[in-house]
C-alpha cells in the first residue's frame, strides 16, 4: 500500500522507512520463534502507512515499533494454539465407525462409553466448552459467545479438557 500523495510519500521515505533495518534486527533478537519477519516488518510499515492516513501520527518510530511488537505477539500467540478437528469430521476414529463383526462392535461400544466417562469426569464449564468444540464442532469464538465467557477462557477450558481425557485414557489403557 504505496502513500496516497507526494506529501505521505515523502513523510514514509524520512520518518518511517530508515526504521525497516532496525525494527527486522529487533524483531529477530526479541521474537526468535517467528515465522517470517520480513512479513511483519512489511505489515508494520503498512499500517503505520494506514494510521498516518487517518490522521497525523506523532511518533512513528514508536508506532512502527509498537505495531510490529503486537503482531509478533500476535504470532506467537496463535503458534501455541493447537488446533482442533471436530470428533464427528474424523473418518476414522474407532469410536463413530460403526458396522463390521461382533468383537469390533463390542470394542466400538466400550470406546464410546469410555469416551463418554471421561468428557463426563471433566468440571462442568470445561465439559460445557469441551462437548461443544469436539462434538458439535463451533469454533472459539461461537462457544464464547454463546457461554458468555472470553474467547481465551474457551482456549484454557479445551487445552484443560484434552490434557484430562488424555491422562484419562491413558488410566484406563489406552493411548
Amino acid at each position: 500500500m504505496p502513500p496516497q500523495n507526494q506529501d505521505d510519500a515523502h513523510w514514509f521515505a524520512a520518518e518511517v522507512q530508515p526504521h525497516a533495518a532496525g525494527l527486522r534486527a529487533y524483531l529477530v533478537h526479541q521474537y526468535p520463534t517467528i515465522s517470517d519477519p520480513d512479513n511483519l516488518v512489511q505489515e508494520s510499515l503498512v499500517r503505520v502507512v494506514r494510521a498516518r492516513a487517518q490522521g497525523p501520527v506523532e511518533a512513528p518510530r514508536a508506532l512502527l515499533f509498537a505495531t510490529a511488537r503486537n503482531l509478533a505477539v500476535d504470532q506467537m500467540r496463535r503458534q501455541r494454539v493447537v488446533s482442533f478437528e471436530p470428533m464427528t469430521e474424523i473418518s476414522d476414529s474407532s469410536v463413530f465407525l460403526g458396522g463390521g463383526t461382533i468383537p469390533e462392535a463390542v470394542s466400538h461400544d466400550e470406546e464410546l462409553a469410555l469416551l463418554t466417562q471421561a468428557i463426563q469426569s471433566l468440571p462442568d464449564r470445561c465439559r460445557q466448552v469441551f462437548t461443544l468444540r469436539v462434538a458439535y464442532g463451533l469454533s472459539q469464538r461461537e462457544i464464547a459467545a454463546r457461554l458468555g465467557i472470553s474467547e481465551n477462557t474457551v482456549e484454557k477450558q479445551i487445552g484443560k479438557g484434552l490434557r484430562r481425557c488424555t491422562a484419562f485414557f491413558a488410566r484406563h489403557g489406552l493411548p
